[in-house]
């Protein structure tokens, strides 16, 4: 039946639908959770400042967020010794962070994401009623970055050059570039050391049930070295790729 003047053609459905459906691709989320990195942050070539560093651990925010919950744990477990208000705490104090973005209009699922690893974390404990346990996922977590990145390293894709190579738009050529690849190869491997670091004093501690002793470690070993592992491997990756970047610049003029 020919449609009548004026009415609305009929829409494909499947054209509709097709371009809504069409799954993210795993280069595509690869891509978009480096940029979200704190690596991602400083774009190579770019000369690391104090304030891209507070930027890529997530601002002054992102700090007091990452900072606060396990602070509490320390000071109420110290003081009371008692598990329950001690994982509590660090629950209530997500809680505020995200009612706080939320009224501020800022983006939420950071703290939505802290709100779940501290959930995960004081279930846990809970469930076990060990104080340690608190921060037997952050101990996993060590382990299971350990074990990504050295397979990374064993097949000769090194993590931060994947990283480093989707943040510059060029996803396999450092691996053609001796110097690159080597930068991307150290880089990798300090934060290999990080974590196994992390791991070495922290999973002592957790075998000795020293719950407000991990917690301190916890802190010391949080923030301030994931900062300045930061800062090493924006250095590193700035003295290879930021250099081809300023030779090649003079070519390009006429």
């Amino acid at each position: 039946m020919p449609e009548t003047p004026g009415s609305p053609e009929t829409p494909d459905p499947l054209a509709a639908r097709e371009p809504a459906e069409r799954p993210a691709s795993f280069s595509d989320a690869f891509a978009a959770a480096a940029r979200r990195s704190g690596i991602g942050q400083v774009a190579p070539g770019e000369t690391p400042t104090a304030q891209s560093l507070v930027r890529a651990i997530g601002g002054v925010r992102g700090l007091i967020e990452s900072i606060l919950p396990g602070l509490a744990f320390l000071v109420i477990y110290t003081v009371t010794k008692d598990l329950t208000p001690s994982v509590i705490a660090p629950l209530v104090v997500s809680v505020v962070f995200i009612v706080v973005r939320l009224a501020t209009r800022s983006p939420v699922m950071p703290a939505v994401a802290g709100l779940i690893g501290v959930a995960i974390s004081a279930a846990l404990a809970l469930f076990t009623g060990r104080a340690e346990d608190n921060f037997l996922p952050g101990l996993i977590i060590n382990a299971v970055s350990i074990v990504v990145l050295l397979v990374s390293i064993i097949v000769r894709w090194p993590l931060i050059g994947l990283i480093v190579g989707v943040l510059t738009g060029d996803m396999t050529g450092w691996r053609s570039d001796p110097a690159k690849f080597r930068v991307v190869l150290i880089a990798s491997w300090c934060w290999v050391g990080l974590f196994a670091l992390r791991l070495g004093v922290e999973a002592p501690l957790y075998l000795a049930s020293q719950a407000a002793a991990l917690a301190s470690v916890k802190l010391l070993l949080g923030v301030p070295l994931y900062a300045a592992m930061l800062w090493v491997t924006w250095l590193l990756v700035r003295a290879a790729f930021g250099h081809q970047k300023a030779v090649a610049a003079p070519a390009e003029r006429p």
